[in-house]
């Protein structure tokens, strides 16, 4: 199996292997490495030299195979979400297991064939282990595109900030993922923008990001929770307000201050027992350099008052249902009654 950084190495410099699986949660990555394959295939033309298949095609790929490009030396054949790796899927057809060995036997038999005349890719958001996927891992390339990392997200920003000669610094960086998330589609997009606007040669700031980009409501919520935590209402309320006026819904707010208290309780049991904190939170490698804010900000709250949080939201939450009170002004109260 290669790692997403060797892939793109291979594909930058224009080699491309006949067959193909791409997996996983980072589908803007995937996505970016198909096009890099079909920018290296060159001039595609559907129905003759490059086949789109889906789970309700995927039968007609052998076929698709057999099939010569005419007019063309090679055929691109491009098979999304087929159900073919699905191996732990307890209700999966047998239909589709059957098909699976059948192509992969398809495959063995005919690899010299299938190197000379197309180009396969597998897309998948899973892929379990069977006897296709080692027959690809052998004859072809395996990646699995998990979520990156900080690290290699900063790299990212950093590489795209220097293709258009803009300055930006790790410390920025690390900000604008802070406030912006780690879904790669969603920090191309925000740092688009901020490129526009210090154009060539300036330099991204913290007052861009705060003044252009879309913050994600869980990175809000932190910043209210820190001001809740210096016993500042007054910058809290506005917050809440900000969010409420910039059409967040509110039952949404409630569900992610919810979570967010419910983290920093747990990060407190886990501080106050000597454990991890990121395996106590279950934080996924592209979310791990929260750890330390979530640690920070527990460190404003004894824990029975955290506990006493939490169980005024799942109040809230109740009361609203049956309409005893509007959630807004239940938010208010929480936050108020904390800091007085």
């Amino acid at each position: 199996m290669l790692k997403i950084e060797e892939l793109e190495k291979e594909l930058k410099g224009g080699n491309l292997a006949s067959i193909y699986l791409l997996f996983g949660e980072e589908t803007f990555l995937i996505d970016s490495n198909v096009k890099k394959i079909k920018k290296h295939f060159g001039e595609i033309v559907a129905g003759i030299n490059y086949i789109n298949i889906d789970e309700d095609t995927i039968e007609n790929i052998i076929s698709d195979i057999q099939t010569p490009a005419f007019g063309y030396e090679k055929k691109l054949i491009i098979a999304r979400n087929t159900g073919l790796f699905k191996t732990g899927a307890k209700k999966q057809k047998e239909s589709i297991t059957n098909f699976r060995d059948k192509l992969n036997d398809y495959i063995e038999e005919n690899i010299d064939i299938i190197k000379e005349s197309v180009i396969l890719v597998f897309i998948e958001e899973e892929a379990g282990k069977s006897n296709l996927y080692s027959t690809i891992d052998k004859e072809g390339v395996v990646c699995k595109f998990e979520f990156q990392k900080p690290a290699q997200i900063q790299k990212r920003i950093k590489t795209i900030c220097n293709g258009y000669k803009v300055n930006i610094d790790n410390a920025t960086i690390q900000y604008f993922i802070e406030c912006c998330g780690t879904n790669m589609q969603e920090l191309i997009n925000e740092i688009r923008k901020l490129i526009e606007y210090a154009g060539e040669g300036g330099t991204i700031t913290r007052e861009d990001i705060d003044k252009l980009a879309i913050k994600k409501i869980e990175s809000i919520v932190f910043e209210m929770t820190d001001n809740l935590g210096k016993k500042n209402v007054a910058k809290a309320l506005e917050v809440l307000h900000n969010l409420i006026y910039a059409k967040e819904p509110v039952q949404k707010i409630l569900i992610t201050l919810y979570n967010h208290f419910k983290r920093l309780y747990l990060t407190k049991i886990a501080v106050n027992s000597n454990k991890d904190i990121i395996p106590s939170l279950e934080l996924k490698p592209n979310q791990t350099f929260l750890a330390n804010k979530y640690k920070t900000q527990a460190g404003y709250f004894k824990l029975n008052e955290l506990h006493t949080i939490i169980m005024e939201l799942i109040d809230l939450d109740y009361k609203y249902k049956i309409g005893l009170i509007d959630v807004q002004v239940g938010l208010e109260s929480i936050l108020c009654a904390y800091c007085s």
